[in-house]
């Protein structure tokens, strides 16, 4: 195939992509752990740690934002050899990512009841959502550190260091979820609270861990003096590129989050299957999750270097690795289906469920991998945020919304039926997301920009 016989765009691509895909994968194997083993406590504690991790997934969206942003300057900069400037973007994304987890902290430690009544209205899976917000909430302002000093790794070079912290991390928080929900080697049993309390602790070592691996490598420094100055990049409005992505995020995330309403107001047999059929597509996800950020800083990087031919030839051959990378990731939820179905702990009618929603997540994979690696991967990388913003907006809140709810409550339609809608905002995006990518609108050196 011709995709593979440019051996160092497969060189490059090798060297960003499995380290930040197995990343990825470790970081999910959390997601797992904690469905595996609260699933054995029982559904509701299952279910309401599921529903409670939507308040993470929020705040994720606004990091992600954060580090998309801080990503597009570093990767750029990177690929110029300008490691001053680099730094001053390390700088510049702590200021906003350390203040962003510090309110979350201080939300989800004194309102946690009030936000689980965002998610359902089930009076037993708020108190054991409340308890796990409580006890978790420490986590946020770590993550907002942690995750600004990986991201910067990633995009100077330093992916598998990344990928080691993210390791060690993850191990911790594995290991910790089984002492501590079950009460092992000594440790309480606190079951929901004790998943929470692991991923605190994982949390800080992996804050440590990122600090000091970045300093231990002498490449990049985070320096007082550049924590003092104020929001421009060396060559242009930091926001002016990080507001749509951020806002991107926040329409595309809050309605993810809004058809996870919707499914925790179908019953706790819904909440559950939909909280397991989500684990594993989060799993198989990471493929398309590699391809697409470590493709974009391939092309961030050729961009910065002034190469705008080799980044539109470097686009190419990502768009079509990433509808590869689809089909992998959909089968690999085709075949693990059975023995998802098998081994969950979960009433008959949830088990239905769960059964058509891998069979539907299995297809969605192919248009969130093509949208990820052009979308979040390779128009990040030029700056060219605004079109994802408009995309997610109209086909998110235009149409996937309404027709849930209206299918949901109105029509009163079947479970499953209510997620293959929920399910098509990727597909729906394709034909305009291509468009676009051909418009070449994201070949753009941002270092150059006055």
């Amino acid at each position: 195939m011709k995709l593979f016989q440019d051996k160092e765009f497969n060189r490059q691509i090798l060297s960003l992509v499995l380290p930040i895909s197995i990343q990825q994968l470790m970081l999910n194997l959390v997601g797992v752990s904690d469905t595996v083993m609260l699933g054995r406590v029982g559904q509701n504690a299952l279910s309401a740690a599921s529903l409670a991790g939507y308040v993470q997934f929020v705040f994720s969206l606004i990091l992600t934002a954060v580090s998309i942003g801080a990503g597009m300057f570093a990767a750029q900069y990177w690929g110029k050899g300008d490691t001053m400037n680099a730094e001053k973007i390390l700088a510049l994304a702590l200021r906003i990512a350390v203040p962003v987890g510090l309110e979350f902290t201080v939300l989800t430690a004194v309102i946690p009841t009030p936000l689980m009544r965002l998610f359902t209205g089930d009076e037993t899976l708020i108190r054991l959502g409340a308890a796990y917000l409580r006890a978790v909430s420490p986590s946020y302002v770590l993550c907002g550190i942690s995750q600004i000093f990986l991201c910067l790794m990633k995009n100077c070079g330093m992916a598998k260091k990344s990928m080691r912290i993210s390791a060690y991390s993850v191990a911790s928080n594995i290991m910790l979820n089984a002492a501590l929900i079950f009460g092992l080697c000594g440790c309480p049993r606190l079951e929901i609270r004790g998943a929470a309390l692991a991923t605190v602790a994982a949390r800080l070592l992996e804050c440590v861990c990122a600090v000091i691996g970045l300093r231990c490598t002498g490449v990049l420094r985070l320096r007082r003096e550049y924590l003092r100055e104020g929001m421009q990049t060396p060559h242009g409005d930091f926001w002016k590129y990080t507001l749509p992505v951020l806002a991107n995020e926040l329409v595309w995330g809050l309605g993810f989050t809004m058809s996870t309403v919707i499914m925790g107001h179908l019953g706790s047999d819904a909440a559950a299957a939909n909280a397991i059929a989500n684990t594993a597509k989060n799993l198989a996800v990471c493929v398309c999750a590699g391809t697409a950020a470590g493709g974009g800083i391939l092309v961030g990087n050729t961009l910065g270097a002034g190469a705008l031919d080799k980044a539109k030839a470097y686009g190419g051959k990502l768009c079509r690795l990433s509808i590869l990378g689809g089909i992998v990731a959909g089968a690999l939820i085709l075949i693990s289906a059975p023995v998802i179905v098998r081994h969950v702990d979960l009433t008959a009618q949830a088990k239905n469920y769960l059964r058509g929603m891998l069979l539907i997540s299995a297809c969605y994979m192919i248009g969130k991998s093509f949208n990820s690696a052009t979308v979040a991967g390779i128009f990040c990388a030029g700056g060219d945020a605004r079109f994802g913003l408009i995309c997610d907006t109209v086909v998110m809140w235009g149409i996937i919304v309404p027709l849930g709810l209206l299918a949901a409550f109105v029509l009163r339609q079947s479970v499953p039926w209510v997620y293959f809608i929920l399910s098509l905002d990727e597909f729906l995006k394709l034909p305009a997301v291509r468009r676009h990518y051909e418009k070449y609108k994201w070949l753009r050196n941002l270092t150059q920009q006055a």
